[in-house]
């Protein structure tokens, strides 16, 4: 399937013309505003004035916010990081997690198996301290015995 790559087809304007276009119709769109402020009432004069100024308040905050290192000091005096940035240790503190849970259960597979293990031996133990030879484990007829209530 052929992806349409607007950047390379040589039927479009050059980004100046585009640029040009999208700049005409900014002064036009401006112009029509400017041409109807006169109509608009105090009130309503006032109200968009509060938000312009709030909009470019939380403009500067964004910008601020987004130049200055999120970097703190606590009470003790000690460092505190914040999450801006993409740094290395970034990447490192979201994968541990995963490695902490590979760790995890690697851990209980372990333990689990042991955990087996000394049963098994635990068994194979009192088979081999028993009276019976571990022969008769196996006949039938012991299996039998061992179900049938004893008098």
């Amino acid at each position: 399937m052929n992806q349409y790559d607007f950047r390379t087809d040589s039927r479009l304007p050059p980004q100046a013309a585009v640029d040009a276009l999208q700049t005409r119709f900014a002064l036009r769109v401006a112009a029509g505003l400017s041409e109807r402020t006169a109509e608009i009432g105090p009130d309503l004069t006032e109200r968009l004035r509060f938000a312009r100024e709030k909009a470019l308040e939380r403009a500067r905050a964004t910008r601020a916010a987004a130049t200055t290192p999120a970097v703190g000091v606590s009470r003790s005096g000690a460092a505190i990081l914040g999450m801006a940035g993409s740094g290395w240790w970034l990447k490192f503190a979201s994968v541990l997690p995963v490695f902490a849970l590979a760790a995890g259960l690697f851990m209980i597979q372990r333990l689990q198996d042991n955990a087996q293990i000394a049963t098994a031996a635990e068994v194979d133990a009192a088979l081999l301290a028993d009276d019976l030879p571990p022969r008769a484990y196996s006949d039938a007829g012991f299996a039998e015995f061992l179900k049938t209530p004893g008098e």
